[in-house]
């Protein structure tokens, strides 16, 4: 059971990081995923510079006797976003988990510095790759987190990318608004979930990606996409080169 909402279900990559499953309110929008969450020290403390910083949509700070804090609000193109104060930091990956790591989450972003106003200017986050099916294009900027080697993935759709806004529907979506999970081997990670029949009825891959990363995709009942993807490239990558470091486990 989620602890935070007694309708909806987690399930645990590690003792951190896991997936909700939460039933879709009434007017749900096309996209199924909810939110995506970020650790910080202090809530309370992150809140009030926010605040102190004049942005607005802020939640309260909220809790669970003993556990964790947290408040939700809102990036500029409207995705719900959480900052978790954790009871527990420890990080231990689930046995069994085919990966105990979240490495990225991916949106829809339709205006990249209107985001980046938030993402870069406000919070922080610094440029790790981007690039694109064509050269004269950006498909996929990534920005990675500033106190570690995750980040999120802006999906550019709209002028300048290859995806046309009236294009984007509850299917394309589901491909755009994603997350990826971190493995050390492709190959070993496919392997385990074929011989334990384990693959979801709906999925792709493994490819090599533009960023020289592997990469296999997986889809959920509502056709959210998972990606599970290789830390470190093992190729170079196309239209940009690495700004940061890859993550290492």
């Amino acid at each position: 059971m989620d602890p935070e909402n007694s309708s909806g279900v987690r399930f645990y990559f590690s003792s951190r990081q896991f997936v909700e499953v939460l039933p879709a309110p009434n007017g749900q929008s096309a996209s199924m995923l909810a939110h995506a969450a970020y650790v910080t020290a202090d809530a309370a403390r992150l809140r009030a510079w926010l605040s102190g910083q004049g942005m607005k949509g802020l939640g309260p700070v909220l809790g669970v006797a003993g556990g964790d804090r947290w408040f939700v609000t809102h990036d500029p193109e409207g995705n719900e976003i959480q900052f978790v104060q954790p009871a527990n930091p420890d990080a231990t990956a689930v046995p069994g988990a085919i990966s105990g790591r979240v490495i990225h989450v991916g949106y829809a972003v339709h205006d990249r510095a209107k985001q980046d106003s938030f993402y870069r200017r406000l919070l922080g986050f610094r440029p790790y790759w981007f690039g694109a099916f064509e050269p004269t294009k950006v498909d996929w900027v990534s920005q990675q987190a500033p106190d570690g080697r995750d980040w999120i993935e802006y999906m550019m759709v709209g002028p300048g990318s290859d995806v046309p806004i009236d294009k984007v529907n509850a299917n394309q979506l589901g491909v755009l608004n994603h997350f990826s999970l971190g493995v050390p081997n492709m190959q070993a990670a496919v392997t385990t979930l074929y011989r334990e029949n384990r693959l979801s009825p709906r999925h792709d891959g493994p490819q090599m990606g533009l960023d020289g990363k592997w990469q296999a995709n997986f889809y959920d009942p509502d056709g959210t996409r998972v990606e599970l993807m290789e830390f470190q490239p093992v190729s170079k990558p196309c239209c940009s080169p690495f700004t940061a470091e890859s993550p290492t486990y």
